[in-house]
């Protein structure tokens, strides 16, 4: 048994309260470390932190009336957690085994290492990988692997080994290691704030792990919608942003003058010809409000 607030798990509950309340259950059923779970419910059109709360009254549920995005409402948790460990998971996960005490294992075993995400399955095709890490995105194109998505899992990525970005389904931080490299960027709102974050942590000193003794099971974009119009703004403004804040010299323009003068126009023609007009504007906004945004570095 670990000491008292050794590890705070956060979660983000947007519109999913069915979802939350597995998640919870499973920590609940499984987890034997001593933790507080933290519940941000991050504006939802129902109070769902208040609907919670007398199911689960051992369970922190805060409730903010706007929703701050995947960043502001994980940075409430942090802000509220005690942990000397902070897990932030996606509420739309659960687990089968009480396998993150390994995750606490990886912190642990050296002082490098400021984060850890576990091997990370499919729900729906549970012996089917979803993240067992990543490659390192390219300077230019931005583009990366998943490292196994998509593979029956055999066994052939059961080795921890040193990353370049953490999951953000699922990711234990150090908090000394957020207190050095800050809470996670706001700006972003939706997607790519893990992986700005995950360089400002090894900015800060830190290494971070793939650690495949834990596992968990990610029911992927029930929020937001597969490919969806929403998905693509953010995808198409946060990957601009995300050059323009870690780009180095010349390839930091180099890599924005590529995404809106080839692989925008290549991917909007594609959706013209499918005839997804909807995605093709979204896709545009969110170049053109990349342009708008201010304090991009922030």
């Amino acid at each position: 048994m670990k000491n008292q607030s050794e590890l705070s798990i956060i979660l983000v509950n947007y519109n999913g309260l069915a979802d939350t309340k597995e998640c919870i259950d499973s920590i609940q059923k499984y987890v034997k470390l001593s933790c507080e779970i933290i519940v941000v419910d991050n504006g939802s059109k129902n109070d769902e932190a208040k609907l919670l709360q007398p199911e689960y009254p051992e369970v922190i549920c805060i409730r903010s009336e706007k929703n701050l995005g995947f960043a502001g409402g994980n940075n409430i948790g942090i802000k509220r957690s005690q942990g000397k460990y902070i897990l932030l998971l996606n509420n739309d996960t659960y687990i089968r085994d009480n396998s993150f005490e390994f995750l606490i294992q990886k912190l642990e075993s050296n002082s490098d290492i400021g984060g850890v995400s576990p091997k990370i399955k499919f729900a729906f095709s549970p012996d089917t990988i979803q993240f067992a890490g990543f490659t390192t995105l390219s300077e230019i194109t931005l583009r990366n692997k998943g490292i196994g998505y998509g593979e029956k899992d055999k066994g052939q990525h059961n080795t921890s080994y040193e990353i370049p970005y953490l999951h953000g389904a699922a990711m234990m931080i150090k908090r000394e290691a957020i207190k050095k490299a800050g809470l996670m960027p706001e700006i972003y709102f939706l997607y790519y704030e893990e992986l700005d974050w995950s360089i400002r942590l090894k900015n800060a000193g830190y290494k971070l792990y793939y650690e495949p003794r834990c596992t968990v099971f990610h029911k992927e974009s029930q929020s937001t919608g597969k490919k969806s119009p929403l998905y693509y703004y953010y995808y198409t403004r946060n990957r601009l942003l995300f050059a323009y804040r870690n780009g180095n010299g010349i390839n930091k323009y180099l890599s924005i003058i590529y995404q809106i003068t080839i692989a925008l126009v290549k991917n909007n023609f594609s959706f013209l010809l499918k005839g997804k007009i909807d995605i093709m504007k979204a896709s545009l906004s969110g170049a053109f409000d990349f342009f708008q945004l201010k304090n991009k570095n922030e």
